[in-house]
């Protein structure tokens, strides 16, 4: 009697299972949205440690020599300035891509 009642328990199951199967069609996962996401972190991650690390030597350089205050700015924030265009590149092709 309790196998006769496993039996059934498992063809009940299996009726109400079919109809999440109905579709028909094989669904597939997009993978791009992740993998878009995953990209611009590594690019903004690694673009703030690069800002961080030409901002700790270019307040270094002044400490050591105040003089060329000048020539350092000038060289500073375009060097940031082409390090954030890396992100801002980044940013474009995923909007390109991810649609």
């Amino acid at each position: 009697m309790k196998n006769l009642q496993y039996v059934f328990m498992n063809l009940a199951v299996l009726c109400f299972a079919m109809p999440a199967f109905a579709d028909g069609g094989v669904s597939t996962i997009s993978l791009v949205p992740i993998g878009a996401g995953i990209g611009m972190a590594l690019a903004a991650g690694l673009c703030g440690l690069g800002q961080g690390k030409a901002t700790a030597s270019a307040c270094e350089a002044l400490a050591r020599n105040p003089g060329a205050r000048g020539g350092l700015m000038i060289f500073l924030v375009l060097g940031l300035a082409l390090i954030e265009s890396l992100t801002l590149f980044t940013l474009v092709i995923i909007l390109i891509k991810v649609k």
